[in-house]
């Protein structure tokens, strides 16, 4: 009896960790990164964001990343309100709850450009598909893209993440419905 319940929890635990280990990563701008000549307004709309997953900032030392706390910081590009900033040129943002939040790129003059994005974050169980990123970019910006070149770098797809999340979550129930009867027999 004490092997079989050593082999129940294991499978409990390798269940959890396999779940844990399921969020994406999105590499903000796709294969481009971080740069002025990303369409962010365009890989944003094209990605589905959920609690649990990673944004993950790719530069050069001559970006940065900054948080601001609103939609008028974000529309203003006022970079004095801040919340957090990011120097690494490898930056990784964990998106820990639903609701919007807003990124900017804190060189002079790159937000007003258009280097800022905008992240809408669902529930890990929700289909709704995320917002579009809303930033004003100059008119003669000359730097527009296809939807091939900005595709996300994301590690997993909506529907394998799913079907796995709930046969990680039926191994789990099972191997604890085992232990406890197990225990209770």
């Amino acid at each position: 009896m004490g092997l079989k319940n050593t082999v129940l929890l294991s499978l409990f635990f390798v269940a959890l960790v396999a779940k844990k280990g399921l969020a994406a990563q999105h590499v903000v701008g796709g294969s481009q990164g971080w740069e002025q000549s990303t369409d962010l307004n365009s890989w944003a709309s094209s990605q589905k964001f959920k609690v649990g997953d990673q944004l993950v900032f790719k530069y050069t030392s001559m970006h940065s990343v900054v948080e601001l706390p609103n939609e008028s910081a974000f529309k203003n590009c006022d970079l004095g309100s801040a919340l957090d900033t990011k120097k690494g040129g490898n930056d990784v943002v964990k998106l820990n709850k639903a609701g919007t939040r807003y990124f900017a790129c804190g060189t002079l003059g790159h937000c007003d450009g258009g280097m800022k994005v905008k992240i809408t974050t669902v529930a890990a169980g929700s289909n709704t598909a995320s917002s579009p990123a809303s930033s004003s970019s100059s008119d003669d910006d000359d730097s527009s893209s296809d939807a091939s070149t900005t595709t996300s770098t994301t590690t997993t797809t909506s529907a394998a993440s799913a079907n796995f999340n709930s046969f990680a979550s039926f191994v789990a129930m099972t191997a604890v419905s085992a232990l406890v009867l197990g225990f209770v027999f």
